[in-house]
């Protein structure tokens, strides 16, 4: 299991850029959140886990570990076929979704070992070109797979709630969002760590 790797350089840094910020990192304490290293199968975990509840998701992907053997590749599932992607428990848009993402991986529409070389910019481009996919998935994609250091998602709903309950603000329009998500970098993913767990406390 690899985790989000981030330690004193970060956390001092947001500590000093921001106090608020900084007392709920104090708080709260390391947190652990584990990263799929390979992005083709963190993507298709993700598209499968889209409207859904986690508990359902997890059976679904359990299933498709099943049926795959374990192997989550652009060849395992074009040979598995729509069908039997459906039958694991998802819509036959969504398993649309699925073997379209592994047909571009297989014609090299995106070169998933290739996506580490390319900016932020460039990635969420490239991904968001594929049915199934928006800037939120391609986002976490690059924080929780590619271990990119500097993402905090406007799209995320719990990000801007973490962000209202630190500041003890009633909304968060995009440009206080921009003051903020400026503030963190280039440290912005560590934030979003924080963000998310201040979310959660009403």
């Amino acid at each position: 299991m690899t985790f989000l790797q981030y330690g004193e350089v970060e956390i001092e840094y947001l500590k000093r850029k921001d106090k608020k910020l900084g007392i709920a990192i104090d708080n709260i304490g390391l947190i652990q959140r584990e990263v799929t290293p390979n992005v083709f199968s963190a993507l298709i975990q993700s598209v499968l886990s889209q409207q859904i509840s986690t508990k359902a998701a997890q059976t679904v992907c359990q299933r498709m570990n099943t049926l795959l053997h374990h192997e989550i590749t652009p060849q395992s599932i074009r040979m598995a076929g729509l069908d039997a992607i459906k039958a694991c428990g998802m819509s036959q848009r969504k398993a649309g979704y699925i073997i379209g993402i592994a047909e571009a991986a297989l014609t090299g529409v995106v070169d998933f070992d290739a996506l580490h070389t390319l900016t932020d910019e460039e990635i969420i481009k490239k991904l968001t070109t594929l049915n199934g996919v928006g800037i939120w998935t391609a986002e976490m994609l690059l924080i929780f797979s590619l271990c990119r250091p500097n993402i905090v998602s406007y799209g995320d709903l719990a990000i801007r709630r973490g962000i209202m309950n630190l500041y003890g603000l009633k909304e968060c329009p995009k440009e206080i969002f921009e003051k903020y998500r400026k503030r963190y970098s280039p440290y912005g993913s560590v934030a979003s760590l924080y963000l998310w767990a201040l979310s959660a406390i009403e």
